[in-house]
């Protein structure tokens, strides 16, 4: 009987020691990372990203199909409004025009005996008017062609830059294709991709911030200007308009990283954003871990705003172990700053 007890006791031994084990391990303060609750500016921000782009683009294309003589500008290059950007072969308009002003001149001349004839008396009054419909169509055609001889020349519809050029001597352009793209550098705009999740929190007027890689440590600060109507179902994003200032002079087409300010509060609760879990923080009370639920305002990638449950200056602890628990002791990582 007793030899039975021996298997019985030493399992109890082995529990109990166990247990004291774990005592002794739970009653052991953890070593956790801790960061004061501080007081702040707390900032909204919606990102996107965007690029710049002339306010008013014009695009340049012919009237007429034609091959391409002579191409007068480059990109990069200043033109006036009015000004010949290129040359389409008109040989062909330019032959018509002068077998139009030939018939125009005898149209002409013969409307001119007419009406002396007609002033003497000696042609009748329907034979005055048919020549003087003859030269007045004469004339009016002559005048059309020398219209279209013109459109052989393609001209500037704006004061501005050549941005873009996609044509070459050579090229038989068609009516509608673009052929150039003007725009003025002093009227100029940034265009960002926002998500269609964010859009609901932008609107006009709203501050925002803007960098680019091409400008290192340079912030340019503008507003939003317009929020378009319409999304692409493709990208599942809006395009918003912001403004520019002739100060700026970015170059057409650069990329930027946007960051629109929807919200901002000045003197906010702020935690280390590491530090909320499902809507609740550790803090520490007495060297012991409490549990707190905190109401979440403004919440950024580092910081997040505690509109209640916390008070500045406490301690909060980043990245809580999985396995901690109510009323566990700690051990500091690191002082509270």
């Amino acid at each position: 009987m007793k030899r039975k007890l021996w298997p019985a006791l030493a399992l109890l031994l082995v529990a109990g020691l166990a247990a004291l084990a774990w005592y002794a391990l739970r009653g052991r303060p953890i070593a956790v990372d801790v960061a004061r609750v501080t007081r702040g500016p707390a900032v909204d921000l919606v990102y996107a990203t965007g690029f710049v782009e002339p306010v008013h683009p014009v695009s340049v294309a012919a009237r007429v199909t034609a091959p391409v003589r002579a191409v007068l500008v480059r990109e990069g290059d200043r033109v006036a409004n009015g000004q010949a950007l290129l040359l389409l072969d008109d040989a062909e308009q330019r032959g018509v025009l002068t077998q139009m002003q030939a018939q125009a001149r005898g149209a002409t001349l013969a409307e001119q005996r007419a009406t002396a004839l007609y002033r003497q008396g000696w042609t009748t009054r329907a034979a005055w008017d048919a020549a003087v419909a003859q030269g007045q169509a004469a004339r009016a055609a002559q005048v059309a062609q020398a219209a279209r001889v013109d459109q052989m020349v393609v001209r500037a519809g704006m004061t501005g830059v050549v941005l873009k050029r996609d044509v070459e001597p050579g090229d038989v352009v068609t009516p509608g294709k673009q052929l150039m793209q003007l725009g003025d550098p002093g009227e100029a705009r940034v265009t960002a991709t926002v998500d269609e999740r964010d859009i609901p929190r932008v609107h006009a007027g709203q501050a925002a911030l803007m960098s680019t890689d091409a400008l290192p440590g340079r912030v340019i600060r503008s507003q939003v200007i317009e929020v378009t109507p319409g999304g692409d179902p493709n990208q599942r994003a809006f395009r918003v308009r912001i403004g520019l200032t002739r100060a700026e002079a970015l170059p057409f087409g650069l990329t930027l990283e946007v960051n629109i300010i929807t919200r901002q509060r000045t003197g906010a609760l702020l935690v280390p954003t590491a530090s909320l879990v499902a809507g609740q923080v550790w803090a520490i009370a007495e060297g012991k871990a409490v549990r707190r639920a905190v109401r979440i305002g403004i919440q950024g990638a580092d910081r997040t705003e505690i509109l209640s449950g916390l008070s500045a200056g406490e301690a909060v602890v980043v990245n809580p172990p999985a396995d901690l628990a109510e009323g566990d002791r700690v051990r500091l990582k690191n002082p509270a700053p």
